[in-house]
């Protein structure tokens, strides 16, 4: 069995698209857009053959008094190196975003950083 794809929703779907497309070199197929319901989406492929499915809805909006307790926590791009963790962290940092932690190395052995992106999901870059 595996994983076909992971799932979030966006306030923001074609800057959220433009993220994974400029930073992390996904594709995105087509814009899926169901008229009726307002839901809109974009599926994003990685070189490796991850999906990623980015989705909004009209009522898509972050709620700031709900903890991230349930549901998306991260997604974790592995990079090949150390060097390349550092690279693109520091690109992340000079073009804006948070970089929540790192790069370091964790305690079970990752060398890591943690980044938000545009809407404050977390992004983590490993080896």
């Amino acid at each position: 069995m595996t994983i076909d794809h992971i799932a979030l929703y966006a306030e923001d779907l074609e800057r959220e698209k433009e993220f994974f497309e400029t930073y992390f070199d996904g594709k995105a197929g087509g814009r899926y857009h169901n008229e009726e319901t307002g839901f809109t989406s974009y599926f994003i492929s990685f070189q490796d053959g991850a999906r990623l499915e980015i989705m909004n809805l009209p009522e898509s909006k972050r709620d700031a008094s709900k903890p991230r307790m349930i549901g998306y926590v991260h997604i974790a791009f592995h990079v090949g190196s150390k060097e390349n963790v550092n690279t693109l962290t520091e690109k992340l940092r000079e073009d804006g975003f948070s970089v929540i932690s790192g790069p370091r190395t964790t305690g079970d052995g990752y060398y890591e950083s943690c980044i938000e992106d545009n809407e404050g999901n977390y992004i983590e870059i490993t080896i």
